[in-house]
């Protein structure tokens, strides 16, 4: 599957936050949060449970007031003009938000009214909404027998009814399997494509990589580091420079040649013994060349060079010290299956 957002420079702020705190008692869930998100593009939110991602969300969708900060979203001060905001945003949830009792389709046209849809208008939306997410068959069942990944495409459709320009994911694939979830991304795509703004918090390091080209991982409430995928992976320390010596006996002395020639970078070299391979962080091209002379020099024989970027999986336990889950609860944890209100109930 192929990445969909190229060009995160591709139009002005859509979202813009400042200086954005949110406490709940002693906790600062945020904590002076900065973003920009461009319009007509995704930007992933990532940060391991606890983090401050949810509150964020709720924060940018009118449910929570900030403490402290601004938040622009599509031109909308998210403090002072909240009603005109609800009327071109969407948000889905990390669990679905329809009336599992009424069908698909009552589902979509009841959104459509609250949105202020006239009836016909309202009847409209929900065909094309239903017909997009191929619900169409399903659109008279009620949506207690809908499966998980049918509930999360009316869950999409219902965000999309208003016709948003600017779409909160939070989550979204949460419990899917991989192939819903792959439907799911492919909605995302279409939306993207047709102009909508997305800002995506999610834990799994695929669905980052595959929807966003523009990255923020927040970490205790601070965004504590931004940038795209190789840009992130380049801060990590690189390209990693892998060596398997002709001779396994000599691993641990190659580790300890680079190691007190300085080479072996600030994270240090590593010798994987089962592997018998040393990894050295590479921090520039130079650098590479100096640690293969080196090790000739010193007449170590070498059967296999390579080099790799880090993943997005190590790139995120670098930077917050935890690996990435797929745990679906964010702070505070009876917050984290909230609805809308009525006026933005898409």
């Amino acid at each position: 599957m192929t990445r969909i957002d190229t060009s995160p420079e591709a139009g002005p702020p859509a979202i813009r936050v400042r200086g954005l705190v949110k406490h709940y008692g002693g906790t600062k869930a945020l904590d002076g949060v900065d973003l920009d998100v461009s319009e007509g593009t995704v930007l992933g939110v990532l940060g391991p449970n606890g983090a401050g991602k949810t509150t964020l969300v709720r924060c940018l969708s009118t449910l929570e007031l900030p403490d402290a900060g601004t938040a622009l979203v599509a031109g909308c001060d998210v403090v002072n003009d909240p009603r005109r905001l609800r009327r071109i945003i969407g948000l889905t949830g990390q669990y679905a938000s329809v009336d599992g009792k009424l069908s698909g389709w009552e589902n979509l046209y009841m959104i459509g009214r609250l949105l202020d849809l006239s009836r016909k208008d309202a009847r409209r939306r929900a065909e094309e909404m239903l017909e997009r997410f191929s619900l169409t068959e399903a659109a008279k069942r009620p949506a207690m027998r809908y499966s998980g990944g049918m509930r999360r495409r009316l869950d999409l459709a219902a965000s999309m009814i208003g016709q948003p320009a600017v779409l909160y994911l939070d989550e979204p694939t949460t419990g899917l399997d991989p192939r819903t979830r792959k439907e799911v991304w492919a909605e995302v795509q279409r939306m993207v494509g047709e102009g909508v703004t997305v800002l995506l918090t999610t834990q799994y390091m695929e669905e980052a990589e595959q929807l966003a080209s523009e990255l923020a991982v927040i970490d205790r409430g601070k965004v504590v580091a931004t940038g795209g995928v190789d840009e992130l992976k380049a801060k990590v320390g690189g390209r990693t420079l892998k060596i398997r010596p002709s001779d396994p006996s000599q691993l641990s002395a190659m580790q300890r040649a680079v190691a007190q020639s300085g080479l072996d970078g600030i994270a240090g070299a590593h010798a994987a013994v089962e592997e018998c391979l040393l990894y050295v962080p590479i921090l520039h091209d130079e650098h590479l060349t100096s640690v293969i002379t080196l090790l000739g020099t010193r007449g170590f024989g070498i059967s296999h060079i390579g080099t790799h970027l880090p993943s997005l999986d190590e790139v995120f336990l670098a930077i917050t010290g935890q690996k990435s889950t797929s745990v679906p609860s964010d702070e505070p944890a009876d917050r984290a299956s909230d609805t809308l209100p009525e006026e933005v109930a898409a």
